[in-house]
C-alpha cells in the first residue's frame, strides 16, 4: 500500500489508478469494514488524524479531483463520504523528497521517455491534504531513515 505524500498530479496514470484503489482499501480498513492491512504503517498518520474517516475522505477527493482533470471518473460515491476537507496532516520534507525519488525510480522503469532530460523537481508539492514541515523521513516509511537525505553541514 503506498498513500502518496506527492500530489496526484506528480503521479503516471498507474500511480493514479493504484493510489485510488488503495486509498479505497485504506477507507475500509480505517472503517474497520475489513481484517487486511490494519497494522499497515502508512496508516498510522490517518488513525491519529482528529478524524479518521474525513481525512481519508478528503484525500480521495483530491485523487479523484486529478482524475476529473485528466479526463477519468472515479465513482466518488465510492468514497462514502462527502467530505472533501479535513484538518491537514503534517509531512516533513524528508518524507516528500524520499517520495520523490522513489517516484522517479518506478517512473523511470514505467516510462522512462518521460523523464528523459527532466530536472528532478526542487520541491516536490505535497498532496493537498498534508502541509509540509522541515523534518527527515517519517519513522512509519518501511524505508525509513536509510534513504533520509544527509544531514547538511554549515
Amino acid at each position: 500500500m503506498r498513500l502518496w505524500s506527492l500530489h496526484p498530479r506528480e503521479l503516471d496514470r498507474q500511480g493514479l489508478l493504484a493510489v485510488w484503489r488503495e486509498g479505497l482499501l485504506a477507507r475500509k480498513v480505517l472503517a474497520g469494514e475489513t481484517r487486511g492491512y490494519r497494522n499497515h504503517p502508512q496508516l498510522r498518520r490517518f488513525r491519529e488524524h482528529s478524524s479518521p474517516p474525513g481525512a481519508i475522505a478528503a484525500y480521495l477527493h483530491a485523487v479523484a479531483d486529478e482524475a476529473a482533470r485528466r479526463g477519468y471518473r472515479f465513482d466518488r460515491t465510492r468514497i462514502g463520504s462527502p467530505e472533501r476537507t479535513a484538518a491537514p496532516i503534517p509531512v516533513t520534507t524528508g518524507q516528500l523528497r524520499f517520495e520523490a525519488r522513489h517516484l522517479a525510480a518506478k517512473l523511470s522503469v514505467r516510462i522512462p521517455e518521460t523523464l528523459a532530460g527532466q530536472p528532478a523537481a526542487p520541491r516536490p508539492r505535497p498532496h493537498p491534504l498534508f502541509r509540509v514541515r522541515p523534518g527527515p523521513v517519517a519513522d512509519w516509511e518501511r524505508a525509513g531513515a536509510a534513504h533520509a537525505s544527509p544531514p547538511r553541514t554549515p
